[in-house]
């Protein structure tokens, strides 16, 4: 089973025939993923490799039936494209632009909650679950399908940790990059409820970075609310202070949002932090050890 996309999904794609989102929506259907459509004012009536292409995402939803949409288009317009998609009620939107204004995604944020639509991103590779479906720019080929969710802010660090899973024969259920940029569609928190409430998800990898305190309030909710082993990788352990390392909102900023901070948090609320990446399956093999049946409590 898997958490916010499975093989029924139906996706369309906001620049579609620009090179990235031309590109991308022949590597998800490819992967298997249901795309139906896409949309680039203008060029309604024309298609890529198939896929139809539709003026507006109002149309484009009318015609297909889509409950989701990934946005590839340039950051002067990806807030207009957001506001579309939640004008059109779509549930699950990810958005992989870079570069938006804060100004504009505090509001764009707000805008699509009231209209009850599902954020993931901006600047995010998207999400997967492994055999059923990908949506964004994550290499199908290094996933496998399994119990361990992941949710990381970094779209590289992602891929590794996929990568030692399944190296180690330990596969996904779904694998989601919630974006680097201080403001974002998805948490940390909600996205660990959600895995907490997958009776097929066993454990959860959650890779952090330096910067602002999501991974504080992620340990927080797991102390008193998550059963299932959760482990962790949190990456810009060496970065100089007041330095951004890679991320907009991978910053330190009056002593807040240091790596320390965070591995001491997540290993107060017990869970084991990694020192490498390569490390996690080894720590969740260990966990998901602890907690089978009839294995000895702490042992």
């Amino acid at each position: 089973m898997s958490i916010l996309l499975n093989a029924e999904t139906q996706v369309i794609v906001q620049g579609i025939t620009g090179r990235d989102g031309s590109f991308h929506a022949r590597s998800m259907r490819d992967y298997g993923t249901k795309v139906v459509g896409g949309v680039t004012p203008g060029k309604g009536g024309e298609n890529v490799d198939g896929i139809p292409v539709f003026n507006t995402v109002a149309e484009a939803v009318q015609r297909t039936g889509a409950d989701c949409t990934v946005i590839f288009v340039p950051a002067r317009f990806a807030g207009a494209a957001l506001r579309e998609a939640a004008d059109a009620r779509i549930p699950l939107i990810v958005c992989i632009t870079e570069g938006i204004p804060v100004l504009d995604m505090i509001r764009d944020t707000h805008y699509l909650s009231e209209r009850g639509c599902r954020l993931i991103g901006p600047n995010c590779p998207g999400l997967v679950s492994p055999g059923a479906a990908k949506v964004g720019i994550m290499p199908g080929r290094i996933h496998t399908p399994g119990g361990i969710g992941v949710i990381s802010r970094s779209g590289t660090l992602t891929y590794e940790v996929v990568w030692a899973l399944t190296r180690a024969g330990i596969g996904q259920s779904t694998c989601i990059g919630v974006g680097g940029d201080p403001v974002i569609g998805t948490s940390f928190v909600e996205l660990l409820a959600l895995f907490e409430a997958d009776p097929n998800t066993t454990g959860v990898a959650l890779i952090g970075e330096i910067g602002g305190d999501d991974e504080e309030r992620a340990a927080e909710y797991i102390s008193k609310s998550m059963k299932k082993p959760v482990v962790s990788f949190i990456s810009g352990r060496t970065a100089p202070p007041e330095k951004r390392m890679g991320h907009a909102g991978a910053i330190i900023s009056g002593g807040k949002g240091t790596a320390e901070a965070k591995v001491a948090a997540l290993r107060q609320a017990g869970v084991p932090v990694a020192d490498r990446p390569d490390e996690v399956p080894g720590l969740l093999s260990s966990r998901l050890a602890a907690q089978a049946p009839g294995s000895r409590k702490g042992g």
